[in-house]
């Protein structure tokens, strides 16, 4: 017997990708579910992996966080989907966190995850300004901040870091690595992405990769794979 199996088309909520360089680091897809649906695991798991089929991240890790406003609105899992339940999913009942300090940021971090972006800064804003006035431990404080600025910057994909800088007090944020990767991709243009800029102008004259690795000082392999990359 051999079945066919028809594709549908999907849309995720809500995707955490890792930026360039931190591939070790886990996708986070979020889904936010404010009602019963029986079908709710088959159709998350079935985004998850076609996500994975078309667009083959090299990260090896990965959580499905499912945001409930109630338990009730959950059907749980097959039982064929245990070990992505066991080593996966991680979920969250709004209507079951408690209002002390630290949970009521956990609820404000967790709405922070589906505000549309009209919402999201004025949140993050009071997030960053209630953590900073009742979370006494400062080792926690810094990390509660940064991940409430690094959601953010996940959010406002298009704009530049000096924009998100003027929405946001970045101090708590700037200390960690994905701010450095940030900066690194944002910062002006190296020596390396000068030179670079001249290489279609080197194929133009007829050079060959040898003679302009050998122009502009650099190896070989940097000169093929920039022109894959521009073609």
């Amino acid at each position: 017997m051999a079945p066919e199996i028809k594709q549908q088309s999907f849309r995720l909520d809500g995707l955490f990708a890792t930026v360039k360089g931190f591939e070790n680091e886990p996708l986070y897809f979020v889904e936010l579910q404010t009602y019963k649906d029986e079908e709710f695991y088959e159709r998350l798991f079935g985004e998850i992996f076609v996500y994975f089929r078309q667009y083959k991240p090299a990260n090896s890790d990965w959580y499905a966080i499912v945001i409930y406003d109630r338990r009730i609105h959950e059907t749980p899992p097959h039982p064929r989907y245990q070990a992505l339940v066991e080593q996966h999913l991680r979920c969250i009942y709004l209507n079951e966190l408690s209002t002390s300090t630290e949970d009521s940021l956990a609820i404000g971090i967790a709405k922070l995850f589906i505000e549309p972006p009209t919402k999201a800064t004025s949140l993050a804003q009071e997030l960053i300004n209630q953590a900073r006035e009742k979370l006494t431990d400062e080792n926690i404080q810094k990390k509660v901040l940064a991940f409430i600025q690094a959601i953010v910057f996940y959010k406002f994909p298009n704009l530049t870091l000096e924009e998100i800088e003027a929405m946001l007090d970045l101090d708590a944020f700037k200390n960690t690595r994905l701010y450095e990767s940030i900066v690194a991709k944002t910062k002006p243009k190296t020596e390396l992405e000068t030179k670079l800029k001249l290489v279609p102008k080197c194929v133009d004259k007829g050079m060959s990769i040898q003679e302009i690795a050998e122009f502009l000082e650099l190896d070989v392999e940097t000169i093929k794979k920039y022109l894959q990359e521009q073609s």
